[in-house]
């Protein structure tokens, strides 16, 4: 498959100021991309910038305001004169039952991860029409399984993977690729969050090989900044996760089975799980919130 040089190019990564989105700007601006970083932590996304090769920018934003990142759809054409890639990044995470969950959070998971992504190829799609670029979503193995616990996370990312799948035929004639890159468990700080809850950390340790382990970052990005380079319709941050597209028919009648024995065995213990956003993320869009409410 034809490879695409970073050299000159022009990249927009939402959610950059850590995890995923901060070690994937890094390496595309090695290769010698302009990097254009986006997320709710101006101070964080500074540092971030700061690294970086060459010429970059940093715009704090709301995935969710389409007038805010249409904003910086402006910017980011006008300050550098064009955008070639944009990486859809930008995620919340919450755990626990359903039926138990704050509606107000688990709403905020569905706008930040579906209707954040959207917003984005919105803002974004009239400047790759212009450069015949690509567009890279971020999903999960959450898009491929259902998972007890993660109604909201799972809905979101199966979301943007069929949205994603159906954009890419309306715009593949305008000249623009879309992709959606799938990862398991990687050590970011949304999952070594999600791990700070005991019941959440045993059932993830319970799941079946390969998806019972947490995967180190590096070589995931690695992974994703490859399948940017070539352009990739389907970019899998753990090489197993490939397969798991031809079994993913099967999927809801065994985890329906097994999970019911799984959420039977922890019984009382699913009360006490925090309903709030994971991680620093979740942190961090729970306080620019706030301050906007104020």
């Amino acid at each position: 498959m034809t490879r695409v040089s970073f050299e000159g190019q022009v990249a927009v990564v939402t959610g950059a100021a850590r995890g995923v989105g901060e070690l994937l700007a890094r390496k595309l601006s090695a290769r010698g991309a302009t990097v254009a970083l986006v997320g709710l932590e101006p101070d964080a996304l500074e540092k971030v910038a700061r690294r970086l090769h060459g010429d970059s920018g940093h715009w704090y934003a709301d995935v969710t305001d389409h007038e805010a990142m249409t904003r910086v759809a402006h910017e980011v054409e006008e300050r550098f004169g064009k955008v070639d890639i944009v990486v859809a990044n930008a995620g919340v995470a919450t755990g626990g039952p359903f039926v138990d969950s704050d509606p107000v959070v688990w709403r905020r998971v569905i706008e930040v991860n579906l209707i954040g992504s959207a917003v984005t190829a919105r803002a974004f799609l009239p400047v790759l029409m212009e450069s015949r670029g690509y567009l890279l979503q971020i999903a999960s193995l959450a898009a491929i399984t259902p998972a007890p616990m993660m109604t909201a996370y799972c809905a979101s990312k199966a979301g943007v993977e069929a949205y994603a799948h159906s954009l890419r035929a309306e715009v593949g004639y305008r000249g623009v690729r879309i992709g959606v890159g799938y990862l398991s468990w990687t050590d970011t700080g949304m999952v070594r969050g999600a791990d700070q809850d005991d019941v959440i950390r045993e059932l993830r340790q319970r799941l079946p090989w390969p998806a019972d382990k947490t995967y180190p970052l590096g070589p995931a990005v690695d992974r994703l900044v490859a399948g940017i380079e070539r352009r990739s319709s389907h970019v899998y941050g753990q090489w197993w996760l490939r397969g798991m597209q031809g079994v993913r028919g099967y999927l809801p009648g065994i985890v329906g089975t097994v999970g019911q024995r799984e959420m039977r065995r922890f019984g009382t213990r699913l009360e006490g799980i925090r309903s709030g956003l994971v991680g620093a993320g979740g942190t961090a869009d729970e306080e620019a919130r706030a301050t906007h409410r104020s």
